[in-house]
């Protein structure tokens, strides 16, 4: 029988699965080793465990201690599940900027979180850095892992990610492209496979707002190159000592919507519903490809750290990307200030008749009319309701509108994208409302939305 003894034995061997449509002008073969099968959906799991371990034979972590890190999750949750197979207690600092949904799932998995500021200086008090290592000095019996600069963490990816990658290659990788942050994954399987072939290309992808490449291009530490960025999960503010840029033959900065819009693609276009550093591996291969060709003999290994998932409020959040400017998407807005003519919102009052109402669909030839009192959208009149009440009762054309209006249309954000609208928009209601910057009401309709779709 195949029966793991317990969920880090799941850790490792995860797929290779080539790229079809994205790649697919390049001449080269790209593939992607995509960590997200490992047991905590992410890469860190390899290199959480093996921290542990190192920790443990070296006298550093005892039984009953407690696990003390600064991460942006992902190492959290390795963390954390070797926490729960061996039996520590775990504490995590993070920053403000991390998904929501990370921070949920390490609470979930029983490691208490303190979410510290970002933009400090790493050597501020409030950093997340800082934090971590105030309490490894202050809480008895506890590990402060430190990722950056714990050399466990590039061995962990020497010893499986870089064999694994050869292995299901057959030795015929020539490149390696991998997002870059505490340095671990990229240099521990660079040093491998670089072993193996030092003519393996290593590519190592970067964020605009982290100093890395620069420090790569001219051995300086520029702190006039650090600014907020939103990529989650790679860049850095300092240099870690997990790197060894000699293994790495370039750095390529990518844009913070570019990485955002591309995790997207992949999941749409690939099936692979992957993180942020995803997206941002696969950008900052296009980008280098556009100026040192691949050629048809060329395999190319992308690494896919996370899981989507994580990002769900974020980078698959329509709202957050269009705030951000990281997403062309009509809305609402696009359909109400294309129209040719502004014309005034048509309403009608509760009291009046559904004659008056029938007099207005005709003159301004309109099919919806929101009935509107003082405190705003009381309920909605439309020309299929009149229709089917009309034949059911010729004299209703007397009655008041508060006597057989429809409930009234929905209200949504001036800001709501397109297609949400026809979830709202049906059989049963013809329209929705939005309100704009000045407090005033527009109508939207089925056909405005089809107009605007197919323009």
């Amino acid at each position: 029988m195949d029966i793991k003894n317990n969920i880090l034995e799941t850790i490792g061997n995860t797929p290779l699965i080539k790229l079809n449509k994205i790649t697919r002008q390049l001449p080269a073969t790209v593939v992607a080793k995509v960590d997200y099968f490992n047991p905590g959906n992410s890469i860190k799991d390899r290199m959480a465990v093996k921290m542990i371990e190192v920790a443990e034979k070296e006298g550093k972590l005892k039984p009953g201690g407690t696990i003390i890190e600064c991460t942006s999750g992902n190492t959290g949750m390795g963390l954390a599940l070797a926490a729960c197979v061996k039996g520590y207690k775990c504490i995590f600092t993070t920053t403000d900027k991390q998904s929501k949904e990370k921070v949920d799932i390490l609470k979930a998995v029983g490691a208490e979180v303190i979410v510290c500021p970002t933009n400090v200086e790493p050597d501020d008090p409030r950093s997340y850095y800082s934090v971590a290592r105030r309490l490894a000095k202050e809480i008895p019996n506890s590990f402060h892992s430190n990722q950056y600069d714990n050399l466990a963490n590039r061995l962990a990816h020497y010893e499986t990610t870089g064999p694994e990658i050869w292995n299901q290659t057959d030795g015929k990788i020539t490149h390696l492209v991998c997002t870059a942050g505490t340095g671990g994954t990229v240099t521990g399987t660079a040093m491998y496979l670089k072993e193996k072939n030092p003519n393996i290309k290593i590519w190592a992808i970067d964020v605009y707002g982290s100093l890395l490449t620069k420090f790569f291009r001219t051995g300086e530490v520029d702190m006039n190159e650090v600014h907020p960025y939103i990529s989650e999960g790679f860049g850095e503010d300092f240099v870690p000592e997990n790197y060894n840029m000699s293994v790495i033959d370039h750095f390529e900065q990518v844009t913070d919507r570019d990485g955002a819009v591309m995790a997207r693609r992949l999941a749409k276009d690939e099936g692979l519903f992957c993180g942020y550093s995803a997206g941002s591996c696969l950008q900052g291969l296009m980008q280098i490809a556009a100026s040192q060709p691949l050629t048809k003999d060329d395999l190319v290994v992308c690494i896919f750290h996370d899981h989507g998932s994580r990002y769900v409020a974020k980078i698959y959040n329509d709202q957050w990307m269009m705030e951000r400017g990281f997403m062309d998407v009509k809305t609402c807005k696009d359909i109400i200030n294309g129209r040719a003519a502004k014309q005034k919102l048509i309403t009608i009052e509760p009291n009046h008749t559904v004659s008056q109402a029938v007099e207005l669909m005709r003159k301004y030839d309109i099919e919806h009319i929101p009935v509107i009192n003082g405190s705003g959208p009381v309920g909605a009149i439309s020309e299929s309701g009149l229709f089917q009440k009309i034949f059911s009762n010729p004299d209703i054309k007397n009655a008041t509108i508060e006597t057989v209006m429809e409930p009234a249309f929905p209200i949504v954000d001036f800001n709501t994208p397109i297609e949400k609208l026809r979830t709202l928009i049906n059989k049963d209601n013809g329209a929705v409302l939005s309100k704009d910057e000045l407090g005033n009401y527009h109508i939207v309709t089925k056909y405005d939305v089809i107009l605007a779709l197919g323009s």
